[in-house]
């Protein structure tokens, strides 16, 4: 397959790079500002596989750039631009290599939390409240099947920057970064996402849950990193929706499918991908962007 970018140790030497996460590799762009580049990487589990994703960087960018313009009116965010011609001192290979893959952002101090919203009850808080009758502490009715729709979302956190994401109970996360911050982060991100719900809906896509990230910078909060992207959301197609069954999403779940099949215990190294998954995944990437922005990356 063409078009995969993996970044790791193929990085431009003209860009400082200060930080590489699972999916994105980060660069200094002076005291104000950074560049953020999209991958072509996958991760399941918090595991990065060691082949990517045809397109899916640009796919991501494409989505959270849409999103990051249409609710700039709920809350500003970090994004300066989309384009990479806009970064000076890259010679012309890379400039070519990374374009449509690329956000100049706005330097700003991220929570320490990650802000995890659900509106239905699947995946991991599908499990938790079969055990528990409850999501990150928070108790829940008694008899809800699994992808129901919850009573109204929730915000159930969870750390950053380990190895497995930790879920966090609402009280553990105002220990994390107090009071105030954590009212006005949760009243932010269930606007966000009844928004993103409400956005979706013509498209046929219900959105099941989500995870935003806030920064602060001069005092005022931003939404950071991506939003309401595949990698980010839990989304189903209406037409494929009902309870009592974990309904196919436009994100990376047809991977995680594949590779429950398989003897592996989820921790480095990762398997080897089927081409035919890998194939799969990418197409459903392509298609869920194409419903949100409406159209395809170039």
């Amino acid at each position: 397959m063409t078009d995969v970018y993996l970044g790791r140790d193929d990085r431009p030497a003209q860009l400082e790079q200060i930080a590489s996460g699972k999916v994105r590799d980060i660069y200094s762009l002076g005291a104000d500002h950074l560049l953020f580049v999209t991958t072509d990487r996958v991760s399941a589990f918090d595991v990065v596989m060691n082949q990517g994703m045809p397109h899916k960087g640009r796919v991501l960018t494409q989505i959270a750039a849409h999103w990051f313009e249409r609710t700039r009116g709920i809350c500003k965010n970090h994004l300066v631009s989309t384009s990479i011609d806009e970064v000076e001192d890259l010679d012309p290979e890379w400039r070519e290599r990374l374009r449509g893959r690329v956000m100049i952002v706005t330097r700003c101090e991220p929570d320490p939390i990650e802000w995890v919203v659900r509106g239905h009850i699947a995946g991991s808080g599908w499990k938790e409240y079969q055990e528990t009758q409850s999501i990150c502490g928070i108790p829940l009715p008694a008899g809800l099947k699994q992808a129901e729709r919850l009573p109204e979302p929730i915000v159930t956190p969870t750390t950053k920057q380990e190895a497995h994401d930790r879920p966090l109970s609402p009280d553990e996360a105002r220990d994390l970064i107090g009071e105030e911050r954590w009212e006005e982060g949760k009243a932010l991100c269930l606007r966000l996402f009844q928004f993103g719900t409400e956005e979706l809906a013509p498209h046929g896509l219900r959105l099941a849950d989500t995870k935003f990230e806030l920064g602060v910078r001069n005092g005022k909060t931003l939404l950071i990193d991506e939003a309401l992207t595949p990698d980010s959301s839990r989304m189903w197609a209406e037409a494929d929706y009902r309870t009592g069954i974990s309904p196919p999403s436009y994100d990376k779940q047809i991977l995680r499918d594949w590779l429950e099949t398989l003897d592996w215990n989820k921790e480095y190294p990762a398997p080897e991908l089927d081409p035919e998954v890998v194939s799969r995944v990418a197409e459903r990437y392509l298609e869920v962007c194409e419903m949100i922005t409406g159209s395809r990356p170039d």
